[in-house]
């Protein structure tokens, strides 16, 4: 990993604690913030591919854990991972990892539809995957009852994706960060 890498990293670990000044919306019904985080994922992976966007929300997590308060709110610490939005936050990992496959595999192709459906793959699909039988388990509700105390997330994680389509596509014909994915054809000696 070079000093690039690391700068890349940490950037888009700021990037994800700086999205937390963004005020939450709370809707009335079930009382859960709507935050601006999940897009510094989606964001990360997408921009910096697989690896280094999983890497910074690593790293972004990792200063959640040790108390730094990076979580709207001013939250922080280990205790934030053990409650039912826990999971969202460790599915946050997935999100860039699978954002930034995808983008790597199918960086020739990119455009905004394909940079928006790699978004709603990791920012929805595989984010909600993770967050909600993880808040089933903790509040100790069925997965059916998680599922469609989730919905209402979905329309504002939908523009989440819109925004990341058009900022992942934007700086790939800008700056491109990511090395494409390429096949290794099999040698023959």
């Amino acid at each position: 990993m070079e000093t690039r890498d690391i700068v890349f990293i940490a950037l888009f670990a700021a990037i994800t604690a700086a999205l937390a000044v963004f005020p939450p919306i709370t809707l009335p019904v079930v009382g859960v913030p709507i935050t601006a985080q999940s897009l510094g994922a989606i964001l990360a992976g997408g921009v910096l591919g697989a690896m280094r966007g999983g890497l910074s929300i690593v790293l972004f997590l990792l200063l959640v854990a040790v108390g730094l308060p990076l979580l709207p709110g001013g939250r922080g610490g280990v205790g934030v991972f053990l409650g039912p939005t826990g999971g969202y936050l460790f599915g946050w990992i997935a999100t860039a990892i699978v954002v930034g496959f995808l983008v790597e595999r199918f960086w020739h192709q990119l455009n905004y539809l394909n940079a928006f459906l790699a978004s709603v793959a990791g920012g929805i699909v595989f984010l909600y995957a993770i967050g909600i039988p993880w808040s089933a388990a903790v509040a100790q509700i069925s997965f059916a009852a998680a599922f469609i105390g989730s919905l209402p997330f979905i329309p504002g994680d939908i523009i989440k994706c819109l925004i990341a389509a058009v900022v992942i596509v934007i700086v790939k014909r800008s700056y491109p960060i990511i090395t494409p994915y390429k096949r290794h054809a099999a040698t023959i000696r």
